[in-house]
């Protein structure tokens, strides 16, 4: 077993690849990783999606492409819970700068929720955003990241790559801690997990968190604290996430099994519900 750990996109990357002799191949994927945060992240003035946000319209390459049609396909199937649109309701809440910056600045206690839902058309290589709508990527760019890495790593060997919970896996079987008392047992598919207990910070007496509802742009008061979600890839995992973060642990848990997914749901209070056929 071959191993490469390094950061990107905001968090720690962990390459595992079930071969010898990969090191070609670990540092393909290493280096996808931070081709597509030099495309993807909005916190580059020079990316393609900050280019987009700041000029409203872009003639975007293919992977520009293929995750802003990824995450509007998204909207469309969770109803609106999962959202790209949600750019400008981080920024009023405080996530303006990296993570790491956010937690060692003084904030005000105040802010203006912002809206979400703003039109956002793909014509041809044509991206085009609604006046004042502006997109985030970051959770469902991971996603994207870790499954072209993982498509790299394949070729040397079974594989697992983890973009901080956001995991894809290739061939072989990975046995994956969802908590301390849970291991999933998995092969070819993507997991990911949603919470409000990693990404938070404080505004004056209020604790906040970067997962906005887009029906308020404030951070979502849901009794869930996390959920961990098994897909057929790791940007399907993201997106299912979300959607059941969202929708609260009973109607998480109903839509979860309804829907044949996967889920793990730890509430606020400390209950673990298994839905979607784990049991």
């Amino acid at each position: 077993m071959e191993r490469r750990v390094f950061r990107a996109m905001g968090t720690e990357i962990e390459l595992l690849v079930d071969a010898d002799g990969a090191d070609a191949a670990l540092e393909a994927a290493e280096q996808e990783f931070h081709r597509l945060e030099s495309l993807l992240s909005r916190f580059r003035a020079d990316s393609q999606l900050s280019r987009l946000n700041r000029d409203g319209v872009v003639e975007a390459g293919h992977d520009l492409l293929r995750v802003v049609a990824l995450s509007l396909d998204g909207r469309e199937r969770t109803g609106g819970r999962f959202d790209p649109t949600v750019h400008d309701a981080l920024v009023a809440a405080g996530y303006d700068r990296t993570f790491d910056e956010i937690s060692s600045t003084a904030r005000s206690d105040t802010w203006l929720p912002a809206a979400a839902g703003g039109d956002v058309t793909i014509d041809g290589e044509r991206i085009q955003l609604e006046p004042g709508v502006r997109l985030d990527l970051g959770g469902i760019g991971k996603g994207y990241a870790a499954e072209r890495a993982a498509e790299l790593l394949a070729t040397a060997g079974p594989c697992l790559v983890n973009a901080g919970g956001d995991i894809a896996l290739r061939d072989g079987s990975w046995p994956v801690g969802v908590d301390d008392a849970l291991t999933l047992e998995l092969s070819n598919c993507g997991l990911a997990t949603s919470g409000r207990d990693r990404r938070h910070w404080r505004r004056g007496e209020r604790e906040l968190h970067h997962l906005i509802d887009p029906s308020t742009g404030e951070p979502s008061d849901s009794d869930v604290l996390h959920v961990t979600v098994v897909a057929s890839d790791a940007v399907e995992a993201e997106i299912a996430a979300k959607g059941l973060f969202l929708a609260g642990a009973e109607r998480a848990c109903a839509e979860a099994d309804a829907a044949g997914t996967p889920a793990v749901i730890v509430t606020g209070d400390g209950r673990r519900l298994l839905a979607g056929g784990i049991a």
